[in-house]
């Protein structure tokens, strides 16, 4: 239960901040303009702190507010409480979290960083696909996931949720180039249905950088030509292709595996 820290109660719908929120929560791609992004519940908010993340503000509705642990209450230097009515309408969701957290974006995600390994989302689309790639790029030691321009907006509300947390410990950067892509000089590793080394006889080098391209169109024709190595995993059961998060798993893990080798 929270402490007597000092809290900013809010009833009005026309508040600057709540419409602010508002935006956030509808918007997948509002964060770009603010600034700043919504990240709520439980789950995401302790894997922001337990990351050491300090958000800007937190956000609790009233009920919430009289139960909320210290570990939040204590997390950001201001803390706003909302009516249960007006912030059960604040959210598209028909459960909302009772409390979440606005956090800066990074400001030093403009560029990828050289000799980390990284994953390149090539127009990725689909929000769920984008999120469990960054779950599978955190746990197997990629600390940066490129997002080409065209791919799922990053800090959306849909991939925070299918990340899971993943974000916090990871180097992201958005509406890059196939320029931005080559210059990390780093082998570049692409996936294919249809041509390149199997992946488990493959001699994967590290760092590397892996590039998961759109779900229909695939990989673009200027990253493929500047791949080092064309990968494809193998499929018994004979399905066409597999879907790409499933994909990214599998190759990223490869990656890991014959690194601890």
């Amino acid at each position: 239960m929270h402490t007597d820290k000092q809290a900013t109660h809010i009833q009005s719908r026309d508040n600057a901040l709540v419409k602010e929120l508002r935006r956030l929560m509808e918007d997948g791609a509002a964060y770009r303009k603010h600034g700043r992004v919504w990240i709520e519940g439980d789950h995401l908010c302790r894997a922001a702190l337990a990351r050491g993340k300090q958000p800007s503000v937190a956000v609790f509705s009233e009920k919430f507010w009289q139960v909320a642990p210290v570990e939040y209450t204590q997390a950001a230097p201001k803390n706003i409480v909302i009516g249960d009515d007006l912030y059960a309408s604040l959210s598209p969701l028909p459960s909302p979290a009772p409390f979440g957290f606005l956090m800066d974006l990074p400001t030093e995600a403009t560029s990828a960083v050289q000799g980390k390994a990284a994953v390149v989302l090539d127009r990725v689309q689909d929000a769920g696909n984008v999120g469990s790639i960054l779950r599978s790029a955190s746990a197997f030691g990629f600390g940066q996931v490129i997002a080409i321009k065209g791919s799922a907006a990053l800090w959306s509300a849909k991939v925070l949720r299918a990340g899971m947390g993943a974000h916090f410990a990871l180097h992201l950067v958005e509406s890059a180039s196939v320029e931005d892509v080559l210059a990390l000089q780093q082998p570049l590793l692409v996936t294919s249905s249809h041509q390149g080394d199997w992946l488990h006889k493959a001699s994967l080098p590290w760092p590397c950088t892996w590039v998961m391209g759109h779900e229909g169109q695939g990989v673009s024709e200027a990253l493929q030509q500047g791949a080092k190595q064309h990968i494809r995993i193998t499929q018994p059961g004979g399905e066409e292709s597999l879907n790409v998060g499933a994909a990214a798993a599998i190759c990223l893990h490869a990656s890991a595996a014959a690194l601890a080798k």
